[in-house]
């Protein structure tokens, strides 16, 4: 069963996957590869139905392999992907507070993410809220990662 990394961006998913397995997989880099475009590309031509379709496929893909997968911040938002997520036994949610996550997106120049620099703190503040009973359904495990090194995050998950 495959170990997947689900939380906001900015929670260490890419990060602590690294440290679990070098060999991890980005679904978002995974999805990219596969539909030929960056992914805010794909938003804008064909929406995000079709976007979710194909999270959907790949990560239903995935569940079944014995890869760490880090997903994109997103996926809970699908009932289809959310169900592949609470199916599976080793989902774990990288929690932490809405102040710390903001701080390191806005510290990342390396990663310029749509959804912070197109909305507002207070619309970027209500998508974070929106999402955390997804996370919490979805998850089998939730670490609060706030204020942890990677190293004491990857031994918690042991």
């Amino acid at each position: 069963m495959a170990k997947i990394l689900i939380g906001f961006m900015g929670s260490g998913k890419s990060t602590i996957a690294g440290l679990l397995d070098e060999n991890f997989i980005d679904m978002d880099a995974l999805i990219t590869e596969k539909i030929g475009m960056p992914i805010a590309d794909f938003f804008a031509t064909k929406g995000e139905v079709a976007f979710r379709q194909v999270e959907a496929e790949t990560l239903a893909e995935l569940a079944d392999s014995n890869s760490v997968i880090a997903t994109g911040g997103g996926v809970v938002t699908s009932p289809a992907n959310r169900d592949i997520l609470a199916r599976n036994s080793e989902t774990i949610y990288l929690k932490a507070d809405f102040a710390t996550l903001y701080n390191r997106i806005a510290r990342d120049e390396a990663n310029v993410r749509p959804l912070f620099v197109n909305n507002s703190k207070e619309d970027f503040r209500a998508i974070f809220d929106g999402r955390q009973a997804l996370y919490e359904e979805a998850a089998n495990v939730i670490i609060d990662v706030t204020n942890k090194t990677p190293d004491e995050i990857v031994e918690e998950i042991g």
